[in-house]
């Protein structure tokens, strides 16, 4: 790292930037300049039927809406506008949803919008550093469509599910598809937390045994990535609290037990979120005091040798201001014998150690 590099802690936004510029009109689509272009991906399935594709156009979506079953369409990358605007006009999306799936500022949410649920949630990568990525979903009778930020098959395991005859997701209807998607949302925000567990575990070690100012910026590392996890654990939790309580099509009972569970896992995140958030905040405080600790007794050291050397300075400093004893019997006679430097020596010494034990005895070395 250069010397004009700051700390990674440091360069990282833990709060996004909009993009919508002040004034703009309700469901105005911004893109992001930085966005990849969409790669859309179609699943059509039902209890005996499976077929999927990566299509290079949502014109060649139209003949996938006549097939019997349900209707996946992941679409992965939000740089094309034009594209997100016919999907929307496809499958009936609200404006003002599609702009919140442009703008990947979103907290997780859920809301309602004619017979479809919007919902957005956050995903995480744990790569080079903690990062969240926003997934935007939007749920009907009879399809599900959703959008990723990266051109990455983060839904993989979901896709995989489809594949397999007689799983569950294939046996049910769109709104288990949707719980199965959130589902493996939560799942990724486990192993991240075992890793910031043993992140502070180790930086425990480190702390207790004696370590260096890098410390401090691992410490702040790991909370700024426990914060992370909280924006994107905490909403969600009240997400699926409103699922639990939507009664309309096209959430069923039958998927709201599975919603109920997907909901524990989330609480159960959330409990290790704010325990490693209190272990970081103990590291902190346990680093600090250890640095005080390492003060102190540097200072106490230099404390004990200066009021040793102070009677010392003080005799030599007696010693030093040249009296001429042959002027007057009272100008240091003490100069004049023969053994008075060995005999200040000496005594000076003496008074050295018996400070020094009595330093000891009093267990101030």
């Amino acid at each position: 790292m250069s010397e004009k590099t700051p700390p990674r802690s440091r360069r990282r936004r833990l709060m996004p930037r909009r993009r919508g510029k002040p004034g703009t009109p309700p469901g105005t689509l911004t893109p992001n300049p930085q966005a990849p272009p969409p790669t859309i991906r179609v699943v059509a399935y039902g209890p005996t039927t499976h077929d999927e594709a990566t299509l290079t156009s949502v014109a060649e979506l139209r003949g996938w809406l006549t097939r019997p079953g349900s209707l996946w369409v992941d679409v992965a990358g939000l740089g094309d506008v034009d594209a997100i605007r016919q999907l929307g006009e496809l499958f009936g999306l609200h404006p003002l949803a599609l702009e919140d799936v442009v703008n990947t500022h979103q907290r997780p949410k859920l809301e309602q919008y004619g017979e479809h649920l919007f919902a957005v949630a956050r995903m995480l990568h744990d790569q080079q550093s903690l990062e969240s990525e926003q997934l935007a979903l939007f749920v009907a009778p009879r399809f599900v469509v959703t959008f990723q930020e990266r051109l990455d098959d983060d839904l993989a395991p979901v896709r995989e599910r489809l594949r397999r005859p007689g799983s569950l997701v294939r046996e049910r209807g769109t709104d288990y598809l949707a719980y199965a998607i959130l589902d493996d949302v939560v799942d990724h925000y486990f192993p991240v937390l075992d890793r910031l567990g043993e992140r502070l575990e180790g930086l425990e070690e480190r702390i207790t045994e004696g370590g260096g100012a890098e410390l401090l910026h691992q410490i702040r590392d790991v909370k700024h990535d426990l914060q992370v996890v909280r924006r994107a654990a905490w909403p969600l939790r009240d997400l699926l609290n409103a699922a639990l309580r939507e009664t309309s099509a096209p959430v069923t009972a039958e998927t709201r037990l599975y919603l109920r569970d997907c909901h524990d896992h989330t609480v159960q995140a959330m409990d290790l979120v704010e325990t490693y958030r209190e272990i970081a905040n103990g590291l902190m405080d346990l680093y600090l005091s250890t640095m005080s600790y390492k003060t102190n007794e540097v200072m106490k050291v230099l404390a004990l040798i200066a009021t040793i050397f102070i009677p010392l300075t003080f005799v030599a400093g007696i010693y030093g201001m040249n009296f001429d004893p042959a002027s007057s019997p009272w100008n240091m006679p003490e100069l004049d014998a023969y053994w008075g430097y060995p005999l200040v020596l000496t005594a000076m010494a003496a008074v050295g150690a018996t400070m020094v034990l009595y330093f000891k005895r009093r267990r101030w070395l």
